[in-house]
């Protein structure tokens, strides 16, 4: 479920002849039990609406006064967001013959063609007002009051995001809280203008219209969402955008040090933009720095589940969740036990809007026997990151809509996931040798597009934690055991690395420094190449001594690493 609200207009869409049908009544209550919500947004006064729409309680909000007045039904609260008119500009409009005059709370109506003389009076007395054309209407607010200021205020109190909303109309006052929407819909009877900018036009007018947009919400929501309104831009083929829709689930997958990190970066950043939450869960420290959000753990404490979804529940806050501070085996464990909580909080709100799950492999492997338990039905708006796409449950892997393979062997990955799903691979493309960014839409069974993908403007200072603090896997971790294999000491970061490099002889010290097994741990798996080229140095320096070597070699480290943050060791960024 996508859309969790629906905000319509009252007079010419929802009402004819200001009377809502008892079919139009029973679809919105057919909205209402899917769990969604409902939202008027009107340009009536609150007491004319009561008068002529008794049935008003089926909506959780109404914005009424075009914006200036919020009311809950089931409270009976009303709150006024814009100040009372003027009474100076009420008893000049009287005396100018301004007749019929309506007086709200806020707003101040007329019809036309009384525009000219309200225009004037304003000018007169030098009133920070705004003119709202409705059908023939004149409705005079506060500058900067209308649907849309109301809607966003309507919102806020049902902690949705605009995002997650349909808005459908018909008249000119329904522009700016229609754009606003996620999804803006015109009905058959709306003007050509509103018809213009809408997303979707339904084939009935009024009240048959928003049955019609009803029904589809509730059989397929994900299927209306428009690309170019909530869609994020992956890059471009020959010049045409690519997009990635916020109900999509993406993999992204390649080798190591590839680029997916920096690719899921410029793709947040793309979600600031565009006013997406997002939420990331980085289990060896791959995304501290990064813009825009706000990070929960670090390599000495682990977040918890309780301080993730209270963040997560501020509409304007964005979460890395650093599983640094958790043993390998445990991230598997605590993400199953987070999960179900957001995704609960997901299916009311809708929020966050993207989740993106690096080393998906450790979080939904598939040797998890309850990984079908954990996982939701579909996964939108999430984005599964991965060396081993393979190793990712498949139950996961057959919710994805869009593959992002990276790299030299981008094809191998494409091919890894048909088989594991036993979806039919696609039709082989020519393409350049080298690295490269392949793009392909499973279920649509298309050709792989070689895309140009958007780089971050960001550049984060990524991995100095996971290598100083975190623990690398047995594969990623270096060992001591010399030249007669007469030890096996593991280092699991460079921290350990430095207190056993300390600790032993200078005959195995000297005999991984002559084979160059520093500078490709370095190279290899931490992945720092100026680290490895200053190691390499000190490998192939035949005058130095084992204590000297040691020495510039832990320097190299400890000034990169595990010394105090300085501005040189800020400034790193791979």
């Amino acid at each position: 479920m996508y859309f969790i609200a629906l905000a319509t207009d009252y007079d010419g869409t929802l009402a004819h002849d200001g009377i809502v049908s008892r079919k139009t009544l029973d679809a919105l209550e057919r909205f209402k039990k899917s769990g969604r919500k409902l939202v008027l947004v009107t340009g009536r006064e609150l007491p004319d609406l009561k008068g002529v729409f008794p049935d008003i309680g089926v909506f959780d909000k109404v914005v009424a006064e075009n914006g200036a007045l919020i009311y809950t039904p089931a409270s009976e609260e009303e709150r006024v967001i814009s100040p009372s008119p003027e009474p100076k500009f009420v008893a000049r409009l009287k005396k100018q013959g301004v007749k019929p005059l309506s007086v709200g709370r806020s707003i101040v109506a007329t019809w036309e063609p009384h525009q000219a003389t309200v225009l004037e009076v304003i000018k007169t007395l030098g009133l920070e007002l705004e003119i709202i054309f409705n059908k023939g209407a004149v409705m005079i607010l506060p500058s900067g009051i209308n649907k849309a200021t109301g809607l966003t205020a309507a919102l806020q109190d049902l902690r949705l995001s605009p995002h997650n909303v349909v808005g459908v109309g018909d008249a000119e006052n329904d522009h700016a809280f229609l754009q606003a929407c996620g999804c803006s819909v015109a009905v058959d009877n709306a003007i050509p203008a509103v018809k213009n900018t809408a997303d979707l036009i339904t084939r009935g007018a009024r009240g048959k219209g928003v049955e019609e947009l009803i029904d589809k919400l509730i059989k397929r929501d994900h299927e209306i969402v428009p690309k170019h309104h909530d869609g994020i831009v992956l890059g471009s083929v020959g010049g045409n955008e690519v997009y990635l829709s916020p109900t999509d689930t993406v993999l992204i997958a390649g080798s190591s040090g590839i680029g997916k990190s920096t690719l899921a970066t410029a793709l947040t950043e793309r979600f600031v933009e565009s006013g997406f939450q997002f939420c990331v869960f980085d289990p060896e420290g791959d995304y501290d720095g990064l813009e825009g959000a706000v990070r929960l753990g670090d390599g000495s404490s682990a977040p918890t589940k309780a301080q993730v979804l209270d963040l997560i529940a501020k509409a304007d806050s964005n979460i890395v969740i650093n599983g640094l501070a958790l043993r390998v085996n445990e991230r598997p464990d605590f993400f199953a036990d987070l999960l179900p909580g957001l995704s609960s909080f997901r299916r009311r709100t809708a929020r966050p809007h993207w989740l993106i799950i690096d080393e998906a492999h450790h979080l939904l492997p598939k040797r998890r026997d309850d990984t079908r338990a954990v996982l939701s039905l579909e996964l939108p708006g999430t984005v599964l990151i991965t060396v081993h796409p393979e190793a990712i449950s498949t139950d996961a892997l057959r919710l994805v809509t869009a593959i992002i393979a990276l790299g030299p062997k981008a094809k191998d990955v494409v091919k890894d996931f048909c088989k594991e799903t036993g979806i039919e691979p696609p039709k082989e493309i020519s393409s350049p040798r080298g690295e490269r960014v392949l793009f392909w839409r499973p279920q649509k069974r298309k050709k792989l597009a070689m895309v140009k993908a958007i780089e971050p403007h960001q550049s984060l200072k990524r991995h100095s934690r996971k290598y100083a603090e975190g623990q690398l896997d047995e594969a990623g971790s270096f060992y001591f055991h010399g030249p007669d294999d007469a030890m096996n000491l593991r280092a699991h970061n460079l921290m350990i690395f430095a207190q056993i490099a300390e600790g032993i002889d200078d005959k195995t010290w000297e005999f991984h420094l002559r084979a160059g097994d520093y500078s490709k741990w370095f190279r290899h798996q931490i992945r720092d190449k100026d680290l490895a080229r200053e190691t390499a140095e000190a490998e192939e320096d035949r005058t130095l001594s084992a204590e000297e070597s040691r020495k510039r070699v832990l320097e190299a480290v400890r000034r990169r690493y595990t010394a105090p943050a300085t501005a040189p060791e800020e400034q790193r960024a791979t």
